[in-house]
């Protein structure tokens, strides 16, 4: 199991990341990295007091009262930057939240989840804000396999907190004509039964979930893909959304597909755990 590396720059939107991460870590049963990031040092005001220590008092607190073992560090830098380069260090599911950038900003470049999957290579926890206790989590199977290694961190999640699964698949109302997309189309209600890729990929997650114990049930839909899964988080409430990565793709297929995922994760405010593929 990947240790956890919580991440921290002072700002208030990050506490229900350190929070559910704690929680994580003691359901795991696995190790904390916290890493604060000290943006825009001031030198003249080096003795001032930031509010990164007082996030790191709290934090470190609640890992005592969570009985983890944790390890702490600090660098200066851009977030952005600074995360990134030590995620990629080891092997680690980051742990983000709201990094308070100013509107102006996300117009410019974009929200700093679309910036970390692009760079973290590892699985990314991104809690914009907390839904505890763990009871429902929605797996987004797409059946291409680059789900595989986000609905394998998350079958391990609700194995150790005895949570719900859902599966949900969307067909997409495409207008390719092969015969697998047809099959697809024509069965989509129905494709857990069919000879599909699919097909082939819901049923391997049910075995694999059953042979876990955990209680995991399936859902289909057909229409735009992104519009279909927000709606069935928005009726569904669901507390994890579980989506593989783009960048599990090969690079053209970045440029032409969009990134679904961090669309999500822009849209619901709900923790959404995303990891890249691994052959």
């Amino acid at each position: 199991m990947p240790e956890l590396l919580i991440t921290t720059n002072g700002f208030k939107g990050t506490w229900p990341a350190i929070e559910y991460g704690a929680w994580l870590a003691a359901t795991l049963q696995t190790k904390i990295t916290l890493l604060g990031v000290i943006e825009k040092l001031n030198p003249a005001l080096v003795d001032d007091h930031h509010p990164l220590e007082d996030v790191f008092a709290h934090a470190t607190e609640l890992f005592r009262q969570k009985g983890v073992e944790y390890d702490t560090e600090v660098q200066r830098g851009n977030a952005e930057e600074v995360i990134p380069r030590r995620a990629n260090t080891g092997d680690f599911i980051t742990v983000v939240g709201r990094l308070g950038r100013p509107q102006i900003r996300r117009w410019l470049v974009g929200r700093s989840i679309r910036h970390f999957m692009a760079t973290i290579r590892g699985p990314i926890l991104y809690v914009p804000k907390l839904r505890l206790p763990l009871k429902k989590m929605l797996i987004c199977v797409g059946g291409l396999g680059y789900e595989v290694a986000a609905e394998n961190l998350a079958f391990q999640i609700a194995m150790k907190s005895n949570s719900e699964v859902t599966l949900l698949h969307v067909v997409s109302r495409m207008n390719l004509n092969y015969p697998a997309s047809r099959a697809e189309r024509e069965n989509w209600d129905h494709l857990v039964d069919t000879n599909t890729i699919p097909g082939h990929s819901l049923r391997k997650a049910l075995e694999i979930a059953q042979s876990i114990g955990v209680k995991a049930s399936l859902t289909a839909r057909q229409g735009k893909v992104g519009e279909e899964i927000l709606d069935e988080i928005q009726h569904g409430n669901y507390d994890l959304i579980c989506m593989g990565s783009p960048y599990s793709a090969n690079i053209m297929r970045q440029l032409y597909t969009p990134n679904i995922t961090a669309d999500i994760a822009e849209a619901v405010g709900y923790p959404v755990l995303t990891a890249r593929h691994k052959p």
